[in-house]
């Protein structure tokens, strides 16, 4: 498990785009990651990705310094309704509005800061 305070460690994975992997895509994370928020906004933007029905979607975890960054991609462009759903404020309130959609649409990242 990594602490956010070392740098330059990253994961990627790729889960199939069905709600089961919600469970497995949680517990990935959170033995990748000691931040007590990662796992829940992970699974948020999660459920936002899924929503536009994927094959597959991506998640990439990286540390810096005192910084947890979460990406997690799919193959299709997220509408603005999955972009601004209720899943939202979830993820704005965990990341003090450090978080975005990716630059082609297709998803959304996070950071985190140390805890």
């Amino acid at each position: 498990m990594a602490d956010a305070g070392r740098s330059g460690q990253s994961w990627q994975r790729t889960f199939k785009g069905l709600p089961e992997e919600t469970y497995a895509m949680r517990c990935w994370t959170r033995e990748r990651v000691r931040h007590a928020n990662a796992p829940q906004v992970a699974h948020e933007m999660f459920l936002v990705v899924l929503a536009c029905s994927p094959e597959a979607i991506e998640i990439t975890l990286s540390t810096a310094d005192t910084r947890v960054r979460i990406t997690v991609t799919g193959s299709c462009e997220l509408s603005l309704k999955h972009v601004h759903g209720p899943g939202r404020r979830i993820i704005r309130a965990l990341t003090a509005g450090l978080f975005g959609t990716t630059t082609n649409g297709h998803g959304l990242w996070a950071e985190l800061a140390k805890e």
